[in-house]
């Protein structure tokens, strides 16, 4: 469905990304774990069009996206929910989750929010809310349901659980889950790696930059040198 092929980029001199290459499968759960500043995000704006890759190129359902721009990737239905949420603080929740069926018809409109208020019964509950009056916890599910409203065919989630309390952690891995149980590709870039490994399928170690190791999901939960690395032991 996905394939990154040799990228490379920069921030102006800066050398981010050296030469990876990954993959997602259709109906696959694929995580890219490593440190703070190991490239995750800069590889997930890289396939949603916000940066260039100097080299190398990008498929999304066999068709080049390297060149693409970002509302037209959308378009596609490879869609990003952002590190930090991004949600529209002043907006009410209503208001977010439509902001994000811009690329639908509008005749659509009222049945995906519905669907979006069926998975998400708190954000109905919160509809007319400013979104900067909801917790965390409801505001990471408001950028969720957002992305939602596009329809997405992969789905590619920045750091979903940074800064939530580990109840809500679980919760947020369990719409993920449930997201990819009902036909949704998920690319996954997480720092709580052990979370990650939980429910994907295979998963890329980066650092500074580079894949160094990938494997499925099992095999590097119990990969000593990630074990150590990335799983506290």
């Amino acid at each position: 469905m996905l394939e990154v092929n040799d990228i490379n980029v920069y921030y102006g001199n800066i050398h981010a990304i050296h030469g990876v290459s990954f993959n997602v499968q259709k109906g696959e759960i694929v995580t890219l774990i490593g440190a703070n500043g190991a490239g995750k995000s800069t590889i997930l704006k890289t396939v949603s069009g916000l940066l260039r890759s100097k080299t190398g190129n990008i498929s999304f359902l066999d068709s080049e996206i390297g060149s693409v721009a970002p509302h037209n990737i959308v378009k596609r239905g490879l869609i990003q929910v952002p590190e930090g949420r991004r949600i529209f603080l002043r907006m009410s929740v209503q208001q977010n989750l439509e902001m994000g069926s811009y690329t639908n018809e509008r005749g659509t409109l009222n049945e995906r929010l519905e669907d979006v208020f069926v998975r998400f019964p708190r954000l109905k509950e919160r509809r007319r809310q400013l979104g900067g009056t909801l917790s965390g916890g409801e505001q990471q599910m408001l950028a969720i349901g957002r992305a939602l409203m596009s329809s997405p065919t992969l789905l590619m989630l920045d750091e979903p659980s940074m800064g939530l309390a580990p109840l809500l952690v679980e919760q947020i891995f369990d719409i993920i889950r449930e997201l990819n149980e009902s036909g949704v590709t998920i690319l996954l870039v997480e720092q709580n790696a052990r979370m990650a490994l939980s429910i994907a399928d295979r998963g890329y170690v980066l650092e500074t930059g580079r894949v160094v190791a990938t494997a499925t999901a099992d095999a590097l939960l119990h990969d000593e040198a990630v074990r150590r690395a990335y799983l506290g032991g």
